[in-house]
């Protein structure tokens, strides 16, 4: 019994790290759909929980939910299983796409791919967004901290003070003194803001040092792959000089088009700099950190919702989220419905997820197709 379980969450994780196309919230779209509506394993409370825990800890968000959901099915060989099932194939992939960028000098053209998926993609978190939502959302209170979660994120908020900024929406309301919450506020914005913009000195390449880079960007770095890209040009490009900017932007859009997670973006520029070891070196230094933060963080949750205050807390911050997710679908929607055939496949799809419920990852298939037929 305990075999086959590992083999199916194996399977799940496999199969989402080769289908799931269109960052961290079209994968926590994907894998609610499965561990939710079809396996059963959670609720949508306890699925929640574990995506406000997920947001906040630092480091590639999607991966740490795969990360948690293991570890909620499977304890630590879960833990493992999922994270890496997750990560592998999309690390090959991005490998094969540096390989032949290293030996042709070009990117590869996959245009077509992400115009099909990417109706596909808006349909899948649009879904997952009202669901969640309507477990989360309890009230007038909650209605507006989503609301003003998703204009902040909108108007170029840090991701982390918007979900301190939840956090201590809620714990205010549940104590009753704004003016303690006000000044934890202050200090986790000022926190970030110093981590974001400590000074660092140039130095020469070496895989030791290309390891501890990623090392401490998995261990500090919140947001999606846009805020990866400003991280990453800061030393990378400019202070360094390892990259050129086309080398960065390129890295960061295979990240993006590629399915699993954005940051696997570490093992393509790994690879232009040393070789496959170096892309190896790379991917482990940024998604070891998620491992670890999930195996602390995982024994908290039930204790932060035994606490009154925490509960209320960790409530904010799953708001937040909700609202940090639909400003990124907002964005997904502005770069991906370009033209009628994007926005007829985006309500198609939505209007067979609300009635057939079909398995999100033929969906995806589908769309790679109707866009490589509409192309060709």
């Amino acid at each position: 019994m305990r075999r086959y379980q590992l083999l199916e969450l194996a399977g799940l994780f496999l199969r989402l790290g080769l289908t799931a196309f269109g960052g961290p919230a079209a994968h926590i779209a994907m894998m609610r759909d499965e561990v939710v509506e079809r396996r059963k394993w959670l609720t949508d409370s306890e699925f929640l929980d574990l995506l406000g825990a997920t947001n906040m800890i630092p480091g590639p968000n999607s991966t740490e939910m795969a990360i948690h959901l293991g570890y909620r099915h499977s304890r630590l060989a879960g833990l493992l299983l999922a994270g890496c099932c997750f990560i592998v194939p999309a690390t090959f992939i991005v490998i094969a796409i540096a390989w032949a960028y290293v030996r042709f000098g070009h990117m590869p053209q996959v245009t077509w791919v992400m115009y099909g998926i990417g109706p596909v993609i808006i349909a899948i978190v649009a879904q997952a967004l009202w669901k969640l939502g309507t477990t989360a959302i309890k009230g007038p209170l909650t209605a507006i901290l989503a609301v003003l979660s998703t204009l902040l994120s909108l108007f170029g908020w840090n991701e982390l003070g918007v979900l301190a900024l939840g956090g201590v929406v809620m714990a205010g309301v549940k104590l009753k003194q704004p003016a303690s919450v006000v000044g934890v506020f202050t200090t986790v914005w000022t926190s970030t803001t110093v981590l974001a913009h400590a000074t660092r000195v140039m130095v020469p390449f070496s895989l030791t040092r290309l390891t501890l880079f990623f090392l401490k960007t998995g261990s500090i770095l919140f947001g999606s792959g846009y805020v990866l890209l400003a991280f990453l040009r800061a030393d990378l490009v400019e202070r360094w000089k390892w990259l050129t900017d086309e080398q960065l932007i390129d890295a960061i859009t295979v990240g993006q088009v590629t399915p699993g997670p954005v940051f696997t973006t570490a093992a393509f520029i790994g690879y232009l700099l040393g070789d496959w070891i170096g892309a190896v070196l790379a991917t482990l230094g940024i998604f070891l950190p998620g491992f670890i933060f999930v195996v602390c963080t995982q024994p908290l949750i039930p204790k932060l919702r035994a606490s009154p205050t925490t509960s209320s807390i960790l409530d904010g911050v799953v708001i937040s989220s909700l609202g940090l997710m639909a400003a990124v679908t907002w964005d997904l929607v502005n770069s991906t419905l370009v033209d009628a055939p994007t926005v007829g496949m985006a309500i198609a799809t939505t209007v067979i997820l609300f009635t057939l419920q079909p398995n999100s990852t033929w969906l995806v298939l589908a769309g790679a197709v109707a866009g490589w037929l509409w192309h060709s």
